[in-house]
């Protein structure tokens, strides 16, 4: 796992009112400086939008504990997955979510950058992220909490440490 996050553009969708429409959304190219720098974030990282864990336990708490998280003195919560800005779009809807930013990672480049990418493609997913969240400062990564048995075809889906309940103790002992 690196110190620092790498510089690099996620390709997003942001809503533009101009176009009209049923789908009124435009590429938006979004730095790492973006996201990043001068902000206290928490990133978590899951292997899939609309996958069972993810959709009823990891994005859902994180969402449920967001002002617990700013209260401590987090700028912004971001979850990354390694699925394109579309799927991410309509997970984010079925999931009501409202607070966490939920960051595209189609290509897996930053996924690959971090060190997390892992081939899933023993439950038919390809290359996807290993579970795990962290507090990054200013670009610097402080602390990452990263799942047991990081491997290629990990016959688990393990969900023990990267989970939003243990990312607020460990910041409101470190308060």
């Amino acid at each position: 796992m690196i110190t620092h996050i790498p510089d690099m553009t996620f390709k997003t969708r942001v809503r533009d009112d101009s176009i009209g429409g049923d789908n009124p959304f435009t590429w938006y190219d979004l730095t790492t400086d973006e996201l990043f720098a001068n902000k206290k974030v928490v990133v978590f990282s899951l292997p899939g939008a609309f996958t069972p864990t993810c959709s009823t336990s990891h994005l859902p708490r994180y969402e449920a504990l967001y002002n617990e998280f700013k209260a401590l003195g987090i700028d912004e919560i971001v979850c990354i997955s390694v699925n394109d800005a579309f799927v991410m779009y309509q997970w984010g809807l079925k999931q009501n979510r409202e607070n966490v930013f939920l960051l595209p990672d189609g290509n897996g480049e930053f996924t690959r950058k971090m060190g997390m990418l892992v081939d899933k493609s023993n439950v038919g997913f390809g290359m996807r992220s290993w579970r795990y969240s962290m507090v990054v400062d200013n670009k610097e990564v402080k602390k990452v909490f990263k799942e047991a048995d990081f491997g290629d075809n990990c016959p688990i889906d393990p969900f023990e440490v990267s989970d939003a309940d243990t990312m607020l103790a460990y910041l409101k002992s470190n308060a």
